[in-house]
């Protein structure tokens, strides 16, 4: 058994949906998987279905809705009226620089006279600052358009006002409660804003701004607003739908020399361009500048005129990425430890561990703080704050993200009196503050949280568009599903649940092992699958076990050749699983043993013998060789207790099928047993041996009877009447004689002499074997050695079973368990 790390929330369609999913199918000729699906994100009428799926400029909103923007066009053409010269005022990161780009592009065009600036993250931090306003003033600047920052810049705009400096803002961040005296503040989240569309990105913002100046949208410039949009993280949906689509197709056709560069640094096919390669391939580039440098290097790539600018400028951006994924990898391991330190020391105090990760050390990069935060999330839950310590002032510097049910921006609000500075939204934030007031802060942002959070809010929830088998995950399938695409924030690739499928192989690959290629069979067919960062658990797979995965699926290419794959997300094993290692030992299973339990496993481990004399072994070489600590128990020891173990290894031959069974069942918790016994060896340790026969076989070599043919009920009826032919005859070498007639194993014979002599039904007088004259009429049953031989069939036939039966038998036996243990457990 392993379980899923998120909880599974499977989308679910009423009737009513059903029958929406049907009109739409109908209507737009679309497949039934991506009518539901449609259904089930919100766009079950027809029109809005159909504006999703096919909307392109003509569904563009009026740009003049955005509050602000008649007042913004008015004062950027009157400038160009009367000569002025403008100043773009961006932001270091990739929406930021996306934003400035296009910005430069539109007044370019305009043919305005203008400077871009954008700020130096560590020297100058966030949004807009005195000493640039000062140096724009200087200049002769008398109008400043900001892009992607400003709504929050109240003092700076007043002070730029009495420089006689207009300032007109272009933002997309939750306006605080005090807006700035701007002479024009664009932004669809104000509360007075009328615009239907809230999710713009801060490009998106600058995209409508455009729009409004030239009278039309620019859809040349869609593919700098789309950058901008997926590496900012804003849904798509509605307009921003639209822009990245539109954006996408700009990106393959490859018209700028900048983005042909950034392409082939990251490895990207131009054909291949999407929104995922977008996200992770192009965005974390163009993020590098500002992170580790300045964001100038960034920009100068976008506004590139030759293929050797922007090769230059591609180059310079990929080696940053590459030193900002090293500075990450060590920030992570240096926060792991520090976290681990807390949780350590609350441990000792008897109190829980924080509700909220805050983190803050010297030398930490505040450039790539928000990227070592998401990777702490991914792996704690926890929300979480990472912050860099100046360590002249004591000031720091941080970003925070959060999880699902935690607004961030809201609380930080609630701590606005221990900040320098903050801003953000509810998923992510950044913030300054003074080193002694990190406790405070920590402690009052784990009281919100332990306040909004109910207990299931602590385990990630995976939304699951539909559950599917073998047959759906195909090539076919997918391009069905494709019509759904531009995937990302608000708009997922449809997760599905794949079930009914059984895992037929598994090995690790990549560098350190970290991930997981699977091979899945189901339905008659196979299916590869991978799962990234599933290395670790590929021991904890075994062979033949019922798999349930969520992933999506996606299309590989390889040598020419294109086929379905499913990316793993997560997965579970909801039964029991069985490692088949019998006869691995080669006669000694305590050095199996010893390679399969980790220090960390014995806890949670429990090793099963027969005997005490197996239990004396079992102690002598944990001495020597197993980890120290490991339970061993007997089959009595069981029948008396029940013993919390979620791992169970079974050494040495289980007495009986039955006390293997009561075993398992003893064990609460149980997710896998180990069968680390020998191979089936007829030999003298089993409980029925020649001893039970001695006079029959005594001064004769031979082998264990063959116990299915001596329990065969015609076999028995066969032996009476060769014998009622030849009786009485010497009971010297009797049973070898008459294996020789019937061909059979002498001590199979000499047993079911055994047998007939228990039941009366022969006697040995004065050296010979003889019929009993009028025996009794008897079963076989009546006989003790026939019903040990039995349990000894029996048995034989689970615990030497193929491993798949051996696997079934051990399931079946959890139905015998109560509700509360056996739940989640397959039974097959």
């Amino acid at each position: 058994m392993i379980r899923s790390k998120t909880r599974w929330m499977i989308a679910s369609v009423d009737s009513g949906g059903e029958e929406r999913a049907a009109e739409l199918a109908n209507a737009l000729s679309i497949p039934p998987l991506v009518a539901k699906i449609l259904v089930q994100r919100g766009f079950g009428e027809v029109d809005s279905a159909r504006r999703f799926l096919y909307g392109g400029i003509e569904c563009l909103h009026d740009p003049f809705l955005l509050k602000g923007m008649n007042e913004a066009v008015s004062r950027i053409k009157l400038a160009g009226e009367r000569g002025e010269r403008l100043l773009i005022y961006g932001d270091y990161d990739a929406d930021g620089v996306s934003s400035t780009a296009l910005m430069i592009c539109l007044f370019n065009r305009l043919e305005l006279k203008f400077d871009a600036y954008i700020p130096h993250r560590t020297r100058e931090g966030y949004g807009l600052n005195e000493k640039a306003i000062d140096s724009a003033a200087e200049a002769g600047i008398t109008l400043i358009v900001t892009v992607d920052t400003g709504v929050s810049a109240v003092p700076q705009i007043a002070y730029a006002n009495t420089l006689g400096i207009d300032v007109i803002v272009t933002d997309h961040h939750e306006p605080p409660s005090v807006l700035p005296d701007a002479l024009a503040l664009i932004n669809p989240k104000q509360e007075d804003c009328s615009y239907p569309f809230k999710g713009l990105a801060g490009v998106g913002v600058a995209f409508k701004l455009a729009h409004a100046l030239l009278g039309k949208p620019p859809v040349e410039w869609t593919d700098i607003a789309a950058l901008g949009t997926i590496a900012d993280l804003m849904p798509l949906t509605d307009e921003n739908r639209i822009i990245v689509r539109l954006g996408l197709e700009q990106l393959r056709k490859g018209e700028k020399p900048g983005f042909r560069a950034l392409a082939e640094v990251a490895g990207i096919e131009p054909h291949q361009i999407d929104a995922t390669a977008v996200a992770f391939g192009m965005a974390p580039r163009i993020n590098a500048a500002g992170r580790l440098d300045h964001a100038e290097g960034a920009l100068k790539l976008l506004t590139a005129a030759t293929d050797e600018a922007a090769s230059e400028a591609a180059v310079a951006l990929d080696t940053l990425n590459r030193e900002r994924q090293r500075i990450v990898d060590a920030i992570v391991k240096e926060a792991e430890r520090m976290w681990a330190d807390k949780c350590s020391q609350a441990a000792e105090a008897g109190t829980p561990d924080p509700s909220v990760i805050v983190l803050a050390a010297e030398g930490w990069n505040v450039g790539v703080v928000g990227i070592v935060a998401s990777k702490l999330i991914d792996k704690y839950y926890k929300p979480t704050l990472i912050l860099g310590i100046d360590p002249e002032t004591g000031m720091c510097k941080g970003s925070a993200r959060s999880i699902e049910g935690f607004n961030l921006y809201e609380a930080l609000t609630g701590c606005s009196e221990l900040l320098e500075h903050y801003g953000g939204h509810q998923a992510a934030a950044g913030m300054s503050l003074h080193q002694d007031k990190l406790g405070l802060l920590e402690a009052r942002m784990g009281e919100f949280a332990d306040h909004w959070l109910k207990a299931e809010d602590w385990v990630p929830k995976t939304a699951i568009d539909m559950e599917c088998g073998m047959n759906d995950a195909s090539l076919h399938i997918l391009e069905q599903l494709s019509q759904l695409e531009p995937y990302g924030a608000g708009n997922a690739a449809p997760k599905l649940l794949l079930k009914d499928v059984v895992l037929a192989d598994r090995r690790t690959i990549g560098k350190e092992k970290k991930h997981l290629k699977l091979s899945l069979s189901g339905e008659g067919k196979l299916l590869d699958a991978i799962g990234f960062g599933f290395g670790p658990i590929a021991e904890d797979l075994s062979e033949g076990a019922a798999i349930e995965m969520v992933g999506e699926l996606t299309v590989n290419e390889w040598n020419g050749r294109r086929s379905a794959q499913f990316v793993v997300s997560d997965m579970r094993i909801p039964h029991i699983q069985l490692f088949d290692r019998r006869g691995d030992s080669g006669g000694d299973s305590f050095s199996v043993l010893g390679k399969l339990v980790k220090e960390s496993d014995v806890g949670r481990s429990a090793v099963l013998v027969p005997t005490p004399i197996w239990l004396e072994a079992a102690k002598a070489s944990q001495k020597a060789a197993l980890p120290g600590g490991l339970r061993v128990v007997t089959y009595e020891e069981l029948e008396i207790r029940a013993l919390s173990c979620s791992r169970l290894f079974v050494l040495g031959r289980p007495p009986s099928a039955a006390k293997l069974a009561a075993a398992i069942r003893a064990c609460e918790g149980l997710e896998a047993v180990y069968a680390l016994y020998g191979e089936h060896r007829k030999g003298g340790s089993d409980a029925f041996s020649k001893a039970s026969y001695p006079r029959i076989t005594a001064g004769n070599e031979h082998t264990d009877p063959d116990w299915t043919a001596a329990t065969d009920r015609d076999n028995f009826g066969r032996l009476y009447q060769t014998l009622r032919r030849l009786a009485p005859f010497g009971q010297e070498d009797c049973a070898g004689r008459i294996a020789v007639m019937l061909g059979w194993n002498q001590d199979t014979v000499a047993f079911m002499l055994t047998v007939f002599e228990e039941l009366g039904f022969i006697m040995y007088r004065e050296g010979q074997l003889q019929l009993a004259a009028n025996p009794d009429k008897k079963e076989l049953a009546h006989s003790t050695a026939y019903r040990e031989a039995l349990r000894r069939v029996e048995t034989d036939s689970v615990l030497f079973a193929e491993t798949k039966e051996l696997a079934a038998w051990i399931m079946r036996q959890m139905d015998q368990l109560p509700a509360t243990i056996k739940e989640g457990v397959f039974v097959s």
